[in-house]
């Protein structure tokens, strides 16, 4: 399993040390069915192995940019168990959904869900990367290695538990 790369980005492209990854799976099934998946942020609890139920906030019904929901995590499946407010960053319908993981009005680590139509069905890559934080950077010299492949087991567990629902939706 691929260690998680560890170069940090700048916001402004300088390299300062970052911690990313992703995992593509392809489902095969049409990007718009895809799309209703991936971005019902109220079925994560049939997916995630960490998120067992999310909400949308101040009356949001569905994603857009800006929007924010929360989640209901037990962290590595054992806890502790906590809310975390997340804010969408990127939302292009049947293309890209992307959202920030928030703590006090600070972005923690951003999720992205590319959607690509592929020999008749869709691929989909799911990332994570954290911000370039002092703490994060403590914590993935810390623990990152560790982490890195919970949420890379993650990826792919929720990803092809998307796919599983997804196809069985689909008529042949």
């Amino acid at each position: 399993m691929p260690v998680p790369t560890r170069e940090w980005v700048g916001r402004d492209g300088s390299n300062i040390r970052c911690v990313r990854d992703s995992v593509t799976v392809h489902m095969d099934a049409p990007v718009e069915r895809v799309w209703d998946l991936v971005t019902d942020v109220t079925r994560i609890g049939e997916f995630s192995p960490e998120t067992f139920e999310a909400e949308w906030l101040q009356g949001a019904t569905g994603p857009a940019e800006g929007k924010l929901f929360r989640g209901h995590v037990k962290r590595n499946r054992k806890g502790p168990v906590y809310w975390s407010v997340c804010k969408v960053t990127e939302c292009e319908t049947n293309r890209v959904f992307g959202f920030a993981v928030m703590a006090g009005g600070k972005r923690l680590n951003n999720w992205r869900y590319e959607l690509e139509p592929h020999e008749g069905g869709t691929s989909v890559t799911e990332s994570f990367e954290l911000e370039p934080s002092v703490v994060n950077r403590v914590y993935w010299t810390l623990l990152g290695r560790f982490r890195g492949r919970t949420n890379v087991e993650g990826m792919r567990t929720t990803l092809e538990r998307m796919k599983a629902i997804v196809e069985a939706e689909t008529p042949v």
